[in-house]
């Protein structure tokens, strides 16, 4: 049972992440690795991703291919999912918005804001970006541009619905202040809440001309509009309209994981949304910065993409989870470049774990007779460990996964230090070298529970080395991180 943050009734660390841009290829991962800490940790995890799939870019893109908008989806979804599989995440589901259960789900969540009084008919008139499926304000405009993607927007004037976001300020100030630490970063939150002040204007829920998406119950003139469908995902996955049971013992959840571009619709109208149907937001929000190339963000619209998909064969997997975990603090910007996975690799991958795990196997074999020896309970790596454990533990629960990872190499650089000052390589076996290599032994297995999470299969590798048996998932941080665990062979 997770201790240390906000505990879901159920006990369930529920997670949920957009689909596969660059961008959210980058929060999956860190999605991924938070869950599989919250695992080593003990802890009831449940991760969900998935693909949104409604709209007008889907039924633009269908129509120039010439298939329907669900066959075109039907071609893409497996793609993501294969996306997944090949990036070694760990989700528990996958849902995509043209599943029955979401519709359910998102028609019930319609009909409890416009029971509410929430939902009413008006004219819409203004600028829609097709890629951000948003509405934007003339002042939100870049030079008449979409902010984001950098291209002009279409001016649209059409009966929409509207859900009356301006009724929400109060009751969204009054919930942030209730709940401090709800968006992490910090400095995510002041921009949430700077949003909120500066005054929230009703924004379009349905399309009367678009035809690919969910009807809104009341009028079936109409198609809900992206995030009524999309937000809702959150909560249709965990039986929101179709397991009433199963949705109370799973919400709220503890995070989300966004990007910074969509944090105003995911921290403003869907808690307002929620609050609106009677139904408690999310405990969290983890905000993740852009990947820029360049200076600029890392998009296909910009046409920018270094797709990590096409560096597997010459990083692999686990070089590149590292890179995106390891690089870039969570929350800011990071410069993706090829230069900076290289260096990042050899520096911290090859340089410093790589060499210390075949210092330990090339010495041990050599001078121990391939015989592990016991650590000493007296170690100066003791200590070493036990900050590393502490400071890696603490930086995962605040969804900082650059500092985890920094944390864990501190012990890595003091082993391969422990080693270059004792040289047991020059050493004549005996008591001397069986010190040494026991508190290296020791050093490297805690490093392999701590690393696990963001070097899944080399850390699997580096385990069975040691000597040691089953699977890293399986140990505990607390229980199997404690100094002096190494399990020393009699010859």
């Amino acid at each position: 049972m997770w201790r240390g943050g906000q505990v879901l009734r159920d006990d369930t660390y529920l997670l949920r992440q957009r689909q596969a841009t660059p961008g959210s290829r980058y929060t999956t991962i860190v999605a991924d690795a938070v869950a599989r800490w919250h695992r080593l940790c003990g802890d009831d995890v449940h991760l969900l991703t998935g693909t949104d799939e409604h709209g007008l870019k889907i039924q633009q893109a269908a129509e120039a291919q010439g298939v329907s908008p669900k066959q075109f989806a039907d071609s893409i979804a497996p793609l993501f999912a294969e996306a997944w599989k090949r990036l070694n995440i760990t989700h528990d589901d996958f849902i995509r918005t043209t599943e029955e259960r979401h519709a359910l789900g998102v028609r019930k969540l319609l009909q409890a804001c416009y029971d509410a009084g929430d939902i009413e008919s008006d004219i819409y008139r203004g600028h829609y970006c097709v890629p951000c499926e948003a509405y934007f304000l003339e002042d939100e405009l870049d030079k008449g541009n979409c902010p984001i993607h950098a291209k002009p927007t279409t001016y649209v004037e059409e009966e929409n619905y509207f859900f009356r976001l301006s009724r929400f300020e109060d009751r969204l100030l009054e919930w942030y202040a209730q709940h401090p630490n709800a968006i992490t970063p910090s400095f995510r939150m002041n921009e949430v809440i700077g949003f909120i002040k500066g005054g929230l204007h009703d924004f379009s829920i349905s399309r009367k001309t678009l035809k690919w998406g969910i009807p809104l119950p009341w009028d079936d003139s109409h198609v809900t509009y992206v995030w009524f469908d999309a937000l809702a995902n959150y909560i249709t996955a965990h039986g929101y309209g179709t397991d009433d049971a199963r949705f109370a013992s799973r919400w709220p959840v503890d995070y989300h994981f966004i990007g910074k571009d969509i944090i105003r619709f995911h921290c403003v109208y869907w808690p307002a949304m929620l609050m609106s149907a009677g139904i408690e937001p999310p405990k969290g929000w983890a905000v993740g910065g852009w990947l820029l190339t360049d200076g600029a963000k890392m998009s296909k619209t910009a046409g920018n993409v270094v797709d990590p998909l096409d560096l597997i064969d010459d990083f692999g997997v686990d070089g590149f989870r590292y890179y995106v975990l390891a690089d870039t603090n969570y929350g800011n910007d990071g410069d993706f470049t090829l230069e900076g996975i290289t260096s990042r690799y050899n520096s911290d991958l090859a340089n410093n774990l790589g060499n210390l795990a075949a210092r330990v196997a090339t010495v041990v074999e050599k001078k121990c007779g391939g015989i592990g020896p016991a650590p000493a309970a007296d170690s100066a790596l003791a200590a070493v460990a036990a900050e590393s454990v502490r400071a890696t533990s603490e930086a995962w629960a605040s969804v900082q996964p650059s500092r985890a990872l920094e944390a864990t190499w501190d012990l890595i650089r003091a082993t391969n230090a422990h080693l270059e000052q004792h040289e047991p390589w020059k050493l004549e076996p005996g008591e001397a070298v069986d010190r040494v290599m026991g508190d290296a032994l020791e050093a490297l297995r805690i490093v392999t529970i701590l690393a696990q999470v963001a070097l899944p299969t080399t850390t699997q590798e580096i385990w069975s080395r040691l000597g040691l048996s089953g699977s890293i998932a399986d140990m505990r941080v607390g229980r199997d991180t404690a100094w002096g665990l190494y399990p020393a062979a009699s010859p």
